[in-house]
């Protein structure tokens, strides 16, 4: 495919590819799934084409594994439309034991007609997100997440973005069709995606009716909230002072719902052996899967951002967030945070499945800021049971500054125009 971006995701398919027979990426609309299985597909099927749905609507009820007699490696876009061809597929690639036969992409976790087996030994599943500043070309890559966990952190570079780039990114957000059109018209991807959200998907994905004005209000909570811990009762409690009634119960559901479709994309607490005796706290810290749409909820816009610099703050964060999971999850490793009974906390801890594991702590600029989070960083390091963790690979101040330079006390200073997997 002519002018196809390539993606860090596109050497894990391949990999993938020769150990299973099919390969399924899952993630939010418009993040770029079919284009990318498409580079790797020599035959297709979309189950979303209106003109062959009741044909294939048909085959699924009868006989869904005529559905496989196409080229392969065959791609079948959001197979959760027909979710009985999961079986037609487990049970070919059973039987031939043949690699890299099928890739299935969806937008939608699959909550009725679930298949008969999980695909275990036989499929594997992956996680794509909306591009990063790297794989968007914002991010120069002179500093590697890899390089670092492999020893290498003499870091040195600088970056060519601009606190104004940085607002401008965060509201345009790393939907691919977004990147290619002009910055007048950019936008309008993700306060689309809101409304199709708000009216559609959250229908769509089990059939269930839910309030179009109370979705969007549950949206801009979240938004108002992104990068934190707050409590469900917070969110009711917010939503229910700005004037829609909603309850505990509706807001869960909700929730659900919104992150079995990939809008939302919450980050874990990372648990690990402690010297002290401090209780470590549990609870999820609040992000979209694209900081666009935090943007879009609210509303706002970059020039927004520009005269309001502590919800500029969070929403940097959210989009440190969004490329080190695609970074993290490129190298083998996932994103956490951290956050204790003594409010000792990190923004993101990077621990990668060979038990390495980095500190970062986010600041939009600012060199008392950066003091400040190279002290915090220290104290997690120190917090540490090294004896069974391992000592940090590195500890990183992500910014949205210029230079990026190892401190005297060897904290990392890194811009996320900088960083790449």
């Amino acid at each position: 495919m002519e002018n196809y971006i390539p993606r860090l995701i596109d050497k894990k398919i391949k990999r993938k590819m020769n150990l299973y027979g099919a390969v399924v990426v899952v993630g939010p609309k418009w993040c770029g799934k079919s284009t990318t299985c498409l580079q790797l597909a020599k035959s297709s099927i979309s189950f979303q084409d209106p003109d062959e749905y009741v044909n294939n609507k048909m085959i699924a009820e009868t006989k869904p594994s005529l559905f496989l007699n196409n080229e392969k490696p065959l791609l079948i876009d959001e197979w959760q439309v027909f979710p009985t061809i999961w079986d037609s597929i487990r049970y070919d690639v059973d039987k031939t034991g043949k690699k890299g036969e099928y890739l299935l992409t969806g937008s939608a976790t699959v909550t009725k007609e679930k298949p008969m087996h999980s695909g275990t030994g036989r499929i594997v599943s992956l996680v794509m997100r909306p591009m990063s500043l790297y794989e968007s070309g914002e991010s120069n890559g002179c500093v590697s997440l890899k390089q670092l966990f492999d020893g290498k952190n003499d870091v040195s570079g600088m970056s060519q973005l601009e606190i104004e780039d940085y607002a401008f990114l965060l509201t345009r957000g790393g939907w691919p069709e977004s990147i290619k059109v002009s910055k007048d018209l950019c936008f309008d991807y993700a306060k689309d995606y809101i409304q199709s959200i708000s009216h559609t998907d959250v229908i769509t994905v089990d059939g269930v009716e839910r309030n179009p004005s109370k979705v969007k209000s549950l949206l801009k909570s979240l938004a108002r909230n992104i990068s934190s811990t707050v409590s469900i009762n917070t969110i009711c409690n917010d939503i229910n002072i700005k004037g829609d009634e909603i309850s505990e119960k509706t807001v869960r559901d909700y929730l659900n719902t919104l992150e079995k479709i990939f809008v939302i994309d919450d980050i874990n607490a990372w648990s690990p052996k402690l010297r002290s005796k401090a209780t470590i706290r549990s609870s999820k810290k609040r992000e979209f899967v694209d900081p666009s749409l935090a943007m879009a909820s609210l509303g706002a816009t970059d020039k927004d951002l520009l005269k309001d610099f502590n919800t500029f703050g969070f929403m940097f964060e959210s989009l440190c967030m969004r490329d080190l999971k695609i970074y993290a999850e490129s190298i083998d490793g996932e994103v956490y945070y951290y956050r204790d009974n003594n409010d000792l906390e990190c923004d993101a801890i990077i621990h990668l499945d060979n038990g390495k594991w980095g500190a970062i702590e986010v600041k939009l600029g600012g060199n008392e800021a950066q003091d400040e989070a190279a002290r915090n960083l220290l104290k997690i390091k120190n917090i540490v049971d090294e004896k069974a963790m391992g000592s940090p690979s590195f500890l990183m101040i992500l910014t949205g500054t210029k230079y990026a330079f190892k401190r005297e006390d060897g904290v990392l200073v890194v811009p996320l125009g900088c960083l790449k997997d």
